[in-house]
């Protein structure tokens, strides 16, 4: 027999309210998290969780998400944040899409991203983003840790891939 990671359940119309979802915005997938019984719910424009008291606890768009993984030993997803806030991690032992959603919204927001060299064992990266909620584009800069945004030689490299990428996206 298949293993089916489709869900059979619905959402419920508590955790749907509290999502307050947008003009043309729909619900992708959605996992319960074991620990916190949150229920952590993938749109095409936000990632969402919701208390189990339906209290509405994240809601970040899809250009916020650095990152997502899935470690398949824990049953762990854990979504890391562009602007370094503390990563979310969520237990889903139960059948679901939600990693693949993750991985495929945040992939559908990327338009353009750029490595930049900075040195020896020093690197960033600028990123042009789309919300994809509005369609806006937005630039990232995305540096390594221990990099210091206030270097001038930083700066300078910065500045020179943001150009390079403005300019392909047709963004002033």
């Amino acid at each position: 027999m298949a293993f089916s990671r489709r869900r059979r359940d619905k959402l419920s119309g508590e955790v749907r309210s509290a999502l307050e979802l947008g003009t043309r915005e729909r619900v992708l997938s959605w996992a319960r998290d074991e620990g916190s019984g949150a229920t952590v719910v993938a749109t095409n424009h936000k990632l969402y969780a919701v208390g189990p008291g339906g209290e509405r606890t994240l809601d970040r768009a899809w250009h916020l998400v650095d990152a997502g993984t899935w470690s398949s030993d824990l049953f762990q997803l854990t979504v890391t944040w562009v602007d370094g806030a503390r990563p979310s991690q969520w237990v889903f032992r139960e059948p679901t899409l939600l990693q693949e959603t993750v991985r495929e919204r945040v992939q559908a927001s990327v338009v353009l991203a750029q490595d930049v060299v900075l040195g020896r064992r020093r690197a960033g990266r600028v990123v042009i983003r789309q919300d994809l909620s509005t369609g806006e584009l937005v630039d990232q800069v995305l540096l390594a840790r221990g990099v210091r945004p206030d270097d001038p030689g930083v700066q300078t490299a910065v500045d020179v891939a943001r150009a390079d990428l403005h300019e392909q996206v047709g963004l002033t």
